[in-house]
């Protein structure tokens, strides 16, 4: 695999295509892999060796131009902006008064420009420094996501023996594709948010409540994908000053976040534009919304669905870590947006519950790039169909075959 992400420094001579072909590619090969690594843990000596490796490949991408998205863009406006003194949830980037920030390449090359910033402050923190660092060079926000992905293998690392699974399992993440394009590559601010949730489940299982619980906080701070984990700490607890106190921790760092922002700005106007109006790749939500023809009710059922599986994990005898990936796998089934780059909290999993529905999942997530090679050939956003079916399809039967085990297991 690693001479197929290498050939991602040939995208610059070949274009996108070429990039299309090498994800579809490592997807497939990834397949093999995690199989190969399950069925023949290797020696920790040589195991390092192959992060250190995975490592220096991430490296290898700092200067290359994204190609699946151009959201970086994005973050490096904010950063501009806000190195300017200016709240970046204030205005739109194509907004009038910020006319004396444009360059050549910002705002022209961030896409939808009439749309608020959707991130959250702790985003915009790292936007900011990423900004004065680099200026308008990617390099300098990926080098913050190749610190987050080190740290993120250190914590899967140390996570490996807690949870009684070989270190050779670690590659499952390390050597996944799916993180190394859309955040080596693509650079997406999700790799921030993975390496605190991974420590926020090593203190959980070292039972250092308060760092957990911070952590868990500090990463939805970056995105609250954490959000369905909380309930399954909350339970854990026996005493309801214990349960309350393991509910309200984590929204401390989440809200302290945005206390800087709100004299001057709705840090939220975007983020409630953006869901409100986006759909992208949801198999849940595109099926509901087939059948219904209305975009807030299939939300709306979709919610109610996850929360109603969420309910039937938290009665069920599925052990922590176990529910913990459900949870996750049931979010991205039910969201109404779910670009690839979202499945890498799925593949945060794998080398503690190398589940085939995840692993799976990893891999076919790569077919939204033929959504992405036709916007970049005809400028149309169209999604298809197949591709659709083609991702899911696996994914939904080996978990319905995980569930059916995991009952059987149970009774």
């Amino acid at each position: 695999m690693f001479g197929t992400m290498l050939g991602l420094h040939l995208i610059p001579f070949f274009g996108s295509p070429v990039y299309a072909g090498l994800l579809l590619a490592a997807s497939v090969a990834y397949m093999w892999f995690a199989k190969e690594v399950l069925r023949h843990p290797v020696d920790d000596t040589l195991v390092l060796v192959l992060l250190a490796g995975s490592l220096a490949l991430r490296a290898t991408f700092l200067a290359a131009v994204p190609v699946g998205s151009d959201d970086v863009y994005r973050y490096i406006w904010d950063g501009k902006v806000q190195a300017a003194g200016l709240n970046p949830y204030l205005y739109a980037p194509n907004a009038p008064a910020l006319t004396f920030l444009a360059s050549d390449l910002l705002p022209a090359a961030v896409n939808h420009p009439e749309l608020k910033s959707v991130y959250f402050p702790l985003s915009q923190w790292i936007f900011y420094l990423s900004y004065a660092a680099g200026g308008e060079h990617v390099w300098a926000f990926k080098a913050f996501l190749l610190v987050a992905e080190t740290l993120t293998i250190v914590a899967v690392w140390r996570l490996a023996p807690a949870l009684h699974v070989p270190r050779s399992s670690t590659l499952l993440y390390a050597l996944c594709p799916l993180p190394i394009f859309q955040f080596a590559y693509d650079a997406h601010l999700d790799g921030l948010g993975i390496p605190l949730l991974a420590f926020a489940l090593l203190y959980h299982l070292r039972r250092q409540r308060m760092f957990s619980l911070l952590l868990l906080g500090a990463s939805l701070a970056v995105k609250p994908v954490g959000l369905v984990l909380l309930p399954f700490l909350v339970m854990r607890e026996k005493s309801a000053a214990s349960r309350i106190l393991t509910a309200l921790l984590p929204f401390v760092p989440f809200v302290i976040q945005f206390v800087p922002y709100l004299s001057s700005a709705n840090p939220f106007e975007g983020l409630a534009t953006f869901s409100r109006h986006w759909t992208f790749n949801g198999i849940a939500f595109e099926a509901l919304d087939a059948v219904l023809a209305d975009n807030l009710v299939a939300r709306l059922v979709c919610a109610a669905l996850l929360v109603a599986a969420l309910l039937i994990l938290l009665r069920s005898r599925v052990e922590e870590m176990a529910q913990m990936y459900y949870a996750v796998l049931f979010l991205l089934l039910l969201s109404p947006v779910v670009h690839p780059w979202y499945v890498c909290w799925l593949v945060l999993f794998m080398p503690f519950l190398p589940r085939w529905s995840g692993i799976v999942y990893a891999a076919t997530a790569s077919l939204t790039v033929i959504t992405v090679i036709q916007y970049r050939s005809t400028g149309v956003w169209t999604q298809h169909p197949l591709a659709l079916i083609g991702e899911y399809g696996p994914v939904l039967g080996l978990l319905g075959w995980e569930l059916w085990k995991e009952r059987s297991l149970h009774r």
